[in-house]
């Protein structure tokens, strides 16, 4: 498992990116659950923030591809707008305890 951050470091509604590696990522806190992501998105490949850390709509209920506007859900990275819709973003398993936020070494490569 690598860690992210400690858990206090991802607020609800909120979004973080890490390099991990030369591996582009990030991670959103909504309902309370983490979802983490490579970032890239599926039509162009490129990176999605538009600003450092900022992986989200105006709203904080989606993600969105600063490029082409192409939003995301943050449950499950399925793109319901945009030129890739019905593609998704590449989940990666992470789990969250008291010490961290966490993701699958295997996943990070």
């Amino acid at each position: 498992m690598i860690r992210l951050c400690a858990p206090n470091e991802l607020t609800e509604g909120q979004s973080r990116g890490f390099l991990i590696d030369q591996m582009s990522l990030f991670a959103v806190r909504r309902g309370g659950q983490v979802y983490a992501y490579l970032n890239r998105c599926p039509h162009r490949g490129i990176a999605l923030e538009w600003q450092k850390d900022r992986f989200l709509d105006d709203s904080g209920s989606l993600i969105r591809c600063s490029t082409h506007g192409a939003l995301f859900l943050i449950e499950s990275g399925e793109c319901v707008a945009g030129p890739c819709e019905g593609q998704a973003l590449q989940a990666l398993e992470c789990r969250e305890d008291a010490y961290g936020i966490w993701i699958e070494g295997a996943a990070a490569r």
